[in-house]
């Protein structure tokens, strides 16, 4: 048979049939769908991923390498009671012959879309611990390498008989799944072998162009060219479908063949309500580059739609200098077919530049930018992005003039007109009208007022108006025709005024807010820290901003206090605090709280000693450097908080802490103290610390006595001594570096020395590193 050596597109067709009015569906919107990948771009609703890149003109979703996959869909849903009708061109060359790619079906509602698992899942069923394509319909397999016949890898069923073996160069349809469950095998056909399975002995071919080497084939005549055409036919029971699977193959050069692998075979599985389309591949151990290219998406039985139909319209009028906008209304076009809208109005110079683009199937399915804007020298046309409405900016001077175009409406099926003129009269434009607010300037822009308040908008301009429309946010305000209207209530407002000829001159626009009150916040209570000293209120509301706003103060006397005059509160009680914009006249709900002022005062103070002594000063022997001090409390005022800062970087929370300074100097101690509203008093004191060491020594000792029997000095503050005694004749006869020593006990060889003068010498350091050295007589008494 011929074959058309056109550019072959991916049709998806979707059979508009009698059995679409047993169902609720909403009009199919983005069809025909055509994607070339040709001009290294897609649209924004084909989405790509995994491996899948454009190159060379075709969208490769393996390259031929190991581990590949690939997958893209249109993101465009289609309602499963037309059916579907799908051709596209695929290249499969280059490798060792593995895995395939597949066609797949998944339900429109699916949020997060996932493919199945790939190698010889093909993206589609569940592989070990890979789930299947998320929300699966149906899935065609074909496989190069054989895997996706069979049950392996976790899969559900495969060709009878040989559940666990390969079977390449088949092509198998497998049903429904979620996650790891479903996805069955249905049918299966072998095209490279004979048999149950497979093709008579003339038709057989592989799915692959050619191994490792080979090239693209684009070429419908030569050898390794491959085309699928897959036909979903809705049942008569309106479940499931009769599928038809053809395909256009080249084993002989100049020879192209077209043959049918199934020819309306059951599919019994109930659709969802609306599907979507995809492609993916893959490879595994084996290899092979994948590439589709050219996809179109429309209804599928073409003879059963038919075109919208328009008339001229004649009898539509412009006013020059200003927007019209215009709509073509359902009286104006009829449209054929069952559950279809208007999904764009395209517009042209001429007839001829309409027929030009009838035999272009992609062309009439799209909504060209370019038809959808024209700039005439009378002005220019737009129409909208969807729907039958367009504008039309007639230039100054052309008024009275008549200015021709022609158009055409594509229907949500890919439906269109065959065209028709459109002639729009270009009349004069009124003067320009404008706003006027009583007690305002004549340029405002923004009135502000409180709720339920009202104000007067007034139309005024240059000549007489017929009638008057009024707008609130672009609404149209009931029974506003008049040139003047009470307003109130948030929005935009403005007028459109009509002349006599109806064209309307447009104001601008008015904006009437209700301020929102600012967030009024006071520090509660309020504490007066010192008796009989007046508070300020205004210190104490956050953000306070008297430029702004203003505020009222409410005492407990019911005296009003308005911002400056809030500065002299002394009463304790309860208060209620307002706000409102200066130039508004409403007040917010009002805030309480509470003013607390002390009648006693927090007094910080202390005292202190050393720890358990008694001793603060050198008249009670001194404060030294390891002694520890207690700091003792006696503030009042209902005290819950004392910080003690000791002068020398350490401080406490201790109601009357013990520190040790270990240092001389002299010491700045401060007292913070909180009472429980927060109130603090502050006391401080210099603490003078002179002294590091004390040592006495004894004039003389009675070693032959029981008091008195040792020879030592009496030291504080010292934490290493060397002690030697010598004779009068300067013989060293005593000696100890033992800081606890009990002295000398006065004898010599173990006997007791003779009385007399002695001579001792000591070598000490301080607690603070402070090195001391002394000497000096005493007297051995016996």
């Amino acid at each position: 048979m011929p074959i058309n050596k056109k550019v072959i597109c991916a049709v998806l067709l979707f059979k508009a049939c009698f059995i679409f009015l047993l169902f609720q569906t909403t009009a199919q919107v983005g069809f025909p769908y055509c994607e070339t990948f040709q001009d290294n771009s897609t649209q924004s609703s084909t989405v790509l991923g995994g491996d899948a890149r454009l190159t060379s003109g075709v969208l490769r979703l393996t390259s031929n390498e190991k581990d590949q996959n690939g997958y893209v869909y249109v993101d465009i849903p289609f309602s499963s009671v037309f059916g579907i009708k799908t051709s596209f061109e695929y290249f499969s060359y280059g490798g060792t012959g593995a895995d395939g790619l597949s066609v797949f079906l998944f339900d429109a509602e699916t949020e997060d879309f996932a493919p199945g698992g790939f190698g010889g899942s093909l993206g589609y069923a569940q592989r070990d611990q890979q789930p299947g394509l998320t929300g699966a319909y149906m899935g065609i397999g074909f496989d190069s390498f054989g895997n996706f016949g069979n049950r392996i890898e976790g899969k559900n069923g495969g060709f009878p008989g040989a559940l666990d073996l390969r079977h390449p160069n088949s092509i198998v349809i497998r049903g429904p799944g979620n996650n790891f469950t479903g996805y069955p095998f249905v049918l299966g056909l072998k095209t490279n072998e004979t048999g149950t399975d497979g093709l008579p002995a003339d038709q057989l071919f592989p799915l692959s162009s050619g191994g490792i080497g080979t090239q693209r084939v684009t070429d419908p005549e030569k050898p390794g060219y491959r085309k699928v055409s897959v036909n979903l036919e809705p049942t008569n029971s309106g479940i499931g479908y009769l599928l038809t699977i053809e395909m256009i193959f080249t084993t002989e050069a100049d020879n192209p063949r077209l043959i049918t692998l199934f020819d309306k075979v059951s599919f019994p599985y109930e659709a969802p309500k609306d599907l979507k389309i995809g492609f993916a591949a893959s490879t595994g151990g084996e290899t092979n580059f994948h590439e589709i290219r050219n996809i179109i998406v429309q209804v599928s039985n073409e003879d059963g739609l038919l075109n919208p139909t328009g008339k001229d319209i004649f009898d539509k009028a412009s006013c020059e200098g200003q927007e019209n906008t215009y709509e073509i209304l359902s009286n104006e076009i009829n449209l054929p077919n069952e559950n279809s809208a208007i999904r764009c109005l395209q517009l042209y110079g001429s007839l001829e530049e309409i027929e030009a683009e009838e035999e272009d199937i992609c062309a009439q399915g799209k909504c060209r930018p370019e038809n959808r804007e024209m700039i005439l020298p009378q002005g220019t046309f737009k129409a909208a992005d969807e729907g039958g409405k367009f504008t039309f900016f007639p230039n100054y001077g052309f008024t009275g003039q008549e200015v021709t175009i022609f158009y055409t409406v594509t229907d949500s099926y890919g439906k269109s007109s065959a065209g028709n003129a459109l002639k729009l009269l270009i009349q004069e434009s009124p003067d320009p009208v404008m706003l006027q607010v009583e007690g305002y300037s004549d340029d405002i822009t923004e009135i502000r007022l409180c709720k339920d308040e009202k104000v007067e908008l007034l139309a005024i301009g240059e000549e007489e108006y017929d009638r008057y429309e009024w707008y609130i946010d672009d609404l149209l305000i009931p029974e506003s025709d008049k040139k003047n209207i009470e307003i109130e209530g948030e929005g935009a407002y403005h007028v459109v005024a009509y002349n006599s000829k109806n064209c309307p001159a447009e104001s601008e626009r008015i904006s009437l807010i209700n301020p929102l009150f600012p967030v009024l916040e006071i520090v509660d209570p309020v504490v007066g820290c010192e008796p009989n000293r007046l508070l300020d209120i205004r210190n104490f509301i956050v953000g306070y901003n008297e430029d702004l706003f203003d505020y009222e103060l409410e005492t407990p006397t019911d005296d009003k206090l308005i911002n400056e005059s809030m500065n002299a509160i002394g009463l304790s009680g309860m208060y209620y605090l307002r706000v409102k914009h200066k130039d508004l006249s409403c007040w917010s709900d009002p805030l309480t709280f509470s003013v607390v002022i002390l009648e006693e005062p927090i007094v910080a103070l202390f005292d202190y000693e050393v720890d358990g002594t008694g001793i603060k000063d050198e008249a009670g022997g001194g404060i030294f450097i390891d002694d520890p001090i207690r700091f003792n409390d006696e503030s009042s005022g209902n005290i819950l908080k004392w910080e003690w800062d000791f002068g020398d970087g350490e401080k406490s929370l201790e109601k009357s802490p013990v520190h040790v300074f270990g240092k001389k100097g002299n010491f700045k101690i401060t007292l913070t103290v909180t009472n429980d509203l927060g109130c603090e008093s502050i006391y401080s004191l210099m603490l003078p610390i002179t002294q590091s060491y004390r040592v006495m020594f004894p004039t003389g000792f009675t070693p032959m006595e029981v008091d008195n029997q040792f020879f030592r000095p009496k030291t504080k503050g010292i934490v290493k001594m060397e002690l030697m005694i010598f004779n009068m004749w300067g013989d060293l006869i005593f000696k100890t570096n033992d800081l606890d020593t009990p002295g000398w006990d006065g004898r010599l060889n173990n006997e007791y020395s003779p009385g007399g003068n002695y001579v001792y010498r000591v070598n000490m350091e301080s607690f603070d590193g402070e090195q001391i050295m002394e000497s000096g007589n005493f007297i051995l008494i016996r």
